[in-house]
């Protein structure tokens, strides 16, 4: 499975980059395909392309704010969850996403 995430908290410092690692972590561990782009204090970091969006099966919004650019996503399945979901449920998320995609 090729996943293509956003990872953004409110204050955009430790969570972000801690779920984006947690994602990137876990995702290894199952075999998945994974790019994340973190919305932080920093701004956007490792910005997803276009061709980064197309050749994903799914985008895992993994944020507790709105995230800039949505629009990008309007053609794809998206599984959103909260940042603590993704920091304490790592591979929860990655079924619901193969759940998503089952359907």
């Amino acid at each position: 499975m090729r996943v293509v995430a956003i990872t953004a908290c409110p204050t955009g410092i430790a969570h972000t980059y801690m779920a984006a690692d947690k994602l990137t972590d876990t995702a290894k561990q199952l075999g998945f395909t994974i790019k994340v782009e973190t919305q932080g204090a920093m701004g956007i970091e490792n910005r997803l392309t276009e061709q980064d969006i197309q050749r994903a099966d799914i985008v895992l919004v993994a944020a507790d704010i709105n995230i800039e650019h949505r629009d990008r996503f309007a053609q794809h399945r998206c599984l959103e969850v909260t940042i603590q979901d993704a920091l304490q449920h790592p591979r929860r998320v990655f079924s619901q996403c193969q759940q998503l995609l089952a359907q």
